[in-house]
């Protein structure tokens, strides 16, 4: 009985849908960049809906937020999961996103991207800590790494984050709404790319070889 079950498991994965390798970065950044678009044809103008004015970026706000949970619906359909970070996500852009709406104040959702990293900055910070790399958890299958490695890159990870939830709680504070938006558009996404970038001597130096036995599905300092 437990046999077939598990044969049954086994074959349920192998069937599991594999997206193209463009899909994910068009589903992540797609609703990213509509927004940008929206709020750039509508930050001029003033619509009244039951009573009330708002404006193009809060509009814009209202369109990004269904927008950006189907495409995580689309994702998940297609990868078969998401990952705890994007599931958080999808949480604070709804509460975030929502508050905006509901107080018809953009400052809300100017904070989403600030409460976002210096929660991530403080769920790695807590792991380290207690001697683990939560980072692992969620990006083990993609960067097949080495205890050591993980706990190199989720050092680094923390503390960027918290630089990103600074340097967003200074821009959306000190600029103006046009220069958050290409700052949250462009900026944060070529930052997060740089970086990931910047660590190809750790995933070079810590990589985990192929042919460790017993490695390919454990977090390595879980």
């Amino acid at each position: 009985m437990e046999r077939k079950e598990s044969r049954r498991e086994e074959g349920a994965v192998r069937a599991a849908p594999k997206a193209p390798g463009w899909v994910r970065p068009v589903l992540e950044f797609g609703p990213l960049l509509a927004f940008f678009v929206a709020y750039g044809r509508l930050k001029d103008q003033v619509f009244t809906i039951g009573g009330t004015e708002y404006g193009g970026f809060i509009v814009a706000t209202a369109l990004f937020i269904p927008l950006f949970l189907a495409s995580m619906l689309v994702l998940w359909r297609l990868t078969g999961h998401l990952s705890r970070m994007q599931a958080v996500t999808a949480v604070l852009v709804v509460v975030f996103g929502g508050l905006s709406i509901w107080f018809n104040d953009e400052r809300f959702f100017k904070m989403k991207p600030t409460i976002i990293y210096a929660l991530f900055a403080g769920v790695l910070g807590v792991g380290l800590l207690r001697g683990k790399s939560y980072l692992a958890l969620v990006m083990n299958d993609a960067l097949p790494l080495e205890a050591e490695g993980w706990q190199i890159l989720t050092r680094r990870l923390a503390l960027f984050f918290a630089l990103l939830a600074v340097a967003n709680e200074v821009v959306w504070r000190t600029t103006s709404t046009d220069f958050w938006v290409d700052f949250k558009t462009f900026g944060l996404p070529i930052a997060i790319f740089v970086f990931f970038m910047a660590q190809g001597g750790v995933f070079r130096r810590h990589a985990r070889p192929e042919h460790d036995e017993g490695g390919g599905d454990t977090p390595p300092s879980a």
